[in-house]
């Protein structure tokens, strides 16, 4: 058995220095591996569509110190193998059974080096977020994770076959399938408390797959240890291994209560039916309300921790995103954005089909990527395309956003949407109130109440159609007669021809167009969403004892079987 903390799988490594060369040689030299550097640049920082963490665990050991105090202390050691084509894995998030931990205690490690990130976990339920930094395991490259999460207490409970027992289990940590893939050579250690005799304490049943028994021994301190051992085990399946020992080598106060009682002989019965019905009824309200949120949270949690200052610069686009503005209105967004350029033109609105125009404008990548989704791929793939734009478009911004902080950020580009509808409300003619509203239309649509404000505040007329509406909305250019067409001024002073609408018919046509486009771009949000969720910000485990990880981390569980928060099967032994 080995013991933790592990020696570090990287070994030092000497190169032989070359020998003299003239300077016009150096100088070449320099200049093609200038050139070599410059070209794998450009190659690795090109988008990748629908990159998402993708590795193998290929060594995890799991040992758990049941000390006298009645606390336990957990320490991991876990290398990880990132896939060539998988993401950077920066983050890593380790489980915890419960929050009875001091993060002060607590300490880790990367490939022998000092991990300085750690804190709570904004992802899991209960848990610790470790952040690789300049450490993190590259997209090839094999990186050993040890951590020692320090004591945790109220993990122990009495154990079901009612003897004088104290009963616990624990799970080791494991991630989503949909991350980690591959087989596993997985250790499981338990270290029970000082004084436990040989002959006293039992396991309990192994999971399937492994060894009916497991080691029994003495470690150093003299202590007992029972050790699960599977060399082809994986990291995504919960494996629940447990044991129990007398109680009398813990406090009582250390033994957790094993059900939860409500007393409600008080209430009248008729009161406490209603109470009851109510508190279900809102619970069930409460979680539908909950979980529907939840998918359409498609900002990585990692995006929120807060940085300094803001960050300037961003679109209306990528501040969109910024916000969470509901996709369908985000990708209606860039479709503004790409029809005022001139690259494309819509020439059906149901189905949605654009024509591209312009080749050699210079666009932004998720401009770019927009089109090639809608004009370039099949259109039975329109749907799944579009979310590779998003995810990548999603990540460009937390990438951005590094270093920054979100709430003044998100302060800031509230502030220039504001000011956006005040230039469009304060113009003093229509020309210049159209004029406004159509270079910032972008912007004014980051507004929760786009549609309610562009009534209101177009109600009446007449209104100067933008010179790209016939591109976006074709259907409305040859219903507007040629007599209701003015020669608007330009900044340099030239009149171009525009057709009017009636202010009420403007706004409908304005707020009606973005309805349709948007359904017409991702159909059923909610599942549009989704597809990007689960990729940009996965859904949190289903328990507490259930574990997935956006980058590496996972969750883990001791508890014992009767009346703790896991889903542990069966008792003590």
């Amino acid at each position: 058995m080995t013991s933790l903390p592990l020696p570090s799988p990287f070994e030092g490594s000497t190169v032989n220095k070359p020998k003299h060369i003239s300077n016009r040689s150096r100088i070449w030299k320099i200049l093609w591996i200038t050139a070599i550097l410059a070209a794998l640049l450009l190659i690795f920082s090109a988008p990748v569509f629908g990159q998402s963490y993708s590795f193998t665990v290929d060594q995890e050991i799991a040992e758990v110190y049941w000390e006298s105090d009645g606390s336990a202390r957990i320490l991991y050691m876990i290398v990880f193998t990132n896939d060539a084509s998988g993401h950077p894995i920066e983050f890593v998030e380790i489980g915890t059974p419960n929050d009875n931990y001091d993060l002060g205690y607590m300490s880790a490690t990367i490939n022998d080096r000092t991990i300085s990130h750690i804190a709570h976990s904004e992802y899991l339920s209960t848990g610790i977020d470790l952040g690789l930094g300049s450490n993190a395991i590259q997209p090839g490259q094999q990186g050993t994770v040890v951590v020692d999460l320090g004591p945790i207490s109220g993990l122990l409970y009495k154990d079901s076959q009612g003897d004088d027992y104290a009963s616990a289990r624990f799970a080791p940590n494991y991630f989503g399938k949909e991350f980690a893939h591959g087989s596993t050579d997985l250790t499981v250690i338990f270290h029970l408390p000082p004084g436990v005799q040989t002959d006293e304490p039992r396991w309990h049943a192994s999971p399937g797959g492994w060894p009916n028994e497991p080691d029994a021994y003495l470690d150093n301190e003299g202590r007992v240890v029972y050790q699960w051992y599977n060399p082809s085990a994986n990291a995504y399946t919960e494996y629940q291994f447990g044991a129990s020992f007398p109680l009398e080598y813990v406090p009582a106060d250390s033994i957790q209560s094993s059900s939860l009682r409500l007393d409600l002989s008080a209430l009248t019965p008729i009161c406490c039916f209603g109470g009851v019905f109510l508190m279900i009824l809102g619970i069930i309200v409460l979680s539908v309300y909950s979980t529907n949120k939840r998918k359409l949270d498609y900002l990585p949690p990692k995006i929120s921790i807060e940085g300094h200052g803001i960050k300037r610069g961003l679109t209306a686009i990528e501040a969109a995103v910024l916000s969470e503005t509901p996709l369908d209105r985000v990708l209606t967004m860039i479709l503004f954005a790409v029809v005022k350029k001139g690259a494309t033109k819509v020439v059906n609105e149901d189905p949605l089909t654009l024509e591209r125009l312009d080749t050699d404008l210079k666009l932004r990548d998720y401009e770019r990527e927009f089109l090639e989704a809608l004009i370039d791929e099949p259109k039975k793939k329109r749907r799944s395309n579009l979310q590779s734009v998003t995810i990548s478009l999603v990540k460009s911004v937390q990438k951005k956003m590094k270093g920054f902080s979100l709430k003044e950020t998100q302060a800031y580009y509230k502030s220039i949407t504001k000011k956006a509808w005040q230039q469009v409300e304060l113009a003093e003619t229509p020309e210049i109130k159209s004029e406004r509203f159509a270079e910032d239309i972008e912007w004014t649509m980051l507004d929760d109440n786009f549609d309610d404000k562009t009534r209101r505040v177009f109600r009446t007329g007449p209104v100067y159609m933008p010179m790209w509406w016939g591109s976006y909305r074709p259907s409305y250019t040859p219903s507007i007669p040629t007599s209701a067409k003015t020669a608007m001024p330009t900044p340099s002073g030239r009149g171009i021809s525009l057709p009017t609408l009636p202010g009420a018919d403007f706004a409908a046509s304005v707020v009606n167009s973005v309805q349709d486009t948007a359904a017409g771009l991702v159909g059923n949000l909610t599942g549009f969403t989704q597809g990007v969720t689960k990729t940009t910000n996965p859904p949190p485990p289903r328990s507490i004892s259930s574990g997935s990880s956006r980058s590496g981390g996972g969750c883990a569980c001791a508890c014992a079987c009767a009346g703790c928060a896991c889903a542990c099967a069966g008792g003590g032994r």
